[in-house]
């Protein structure tokens, strides 16, 4: 059986969503503020729905083996993630995704998938999917503070909270083996 190295799977991985991000943050120039922020709060809210369903597909998978409690513990924060961006969504009059049925299903699909790999195979996704969501979030942070910091004070302070939430997943994942995922391929 041919076997890709865990770096060629983990850069496919992260390069379909960095190809994802970069088209969305690079469409995101010449922007008005209030356009900047709906489209920070609508992309931030599918990604959020994503990140939710991958660990809910995961969980389904390996919520009754020793990382379930782990899995339990990422998608709790991404469940506030998720709600903090579905009270932000009425306040600044922001419009949902057309595509939410499609994060539903694909974010499902991705979580039980890489979960029936095991343990490494849904710390591989974990980490390969927070590492591209962390740049995200900073890119995200640079624009609203290029445009005017004390005006977005409360949405940075929301953005760097969450990108660290994200960046202690992707830690949580490489701890948990997530590396070790090449041995399966």
């Amino acid at each position: 059986m041919n076997r890709l190295p865990k770096v060629v799977t983990s850069k496919l991985i992260r390069s379909q969503i960095a190809a994802i991000a970069f088209r969305q943050a690079s469409s995101s120039a010449g922007l008005t503020t209030d356009q900047l922020i709906s489209r920070i709060i609508r992309v931030d809210h599918a990604g959020e729905l994503g990140a939710d369903r991958i660990y809910a597909g995961q969980m389904a998978v390996l919520g009754n083996t020793d990382v379930g409690p782990v899995i339990k513990e990422m998608w709790d924060q991404e469940k506030e993630h998720l709600e903090t961006f579905e009270k932000l969504m009425p306040e600044y009059r922001v419009r949902p995704t057309a595509l939410l049925p499609f994060w539903n299903v694909a974010g499902f699909s991705l979580g039980a998938g890489s979960a029936l790999l095991g343990k490494e195979g849904a710390m591989a996704c974990t980490v390969a999917v927070e590492s591209v969501i962390g740049e995200h979030y900073n890119d995200q942070i640079r624009q609203l503070l290029e445009d005017d910091p004390e005006k977005h004070e409360e949405l940075l302070k929301i953005l760097k909270k969450f990108r660290d939430d994200e960046q202690h997943h992707h830690d949580t994942g490489l701890e948990h083996d997530a590396e070790k995922v090449s041995d399966l391929w």
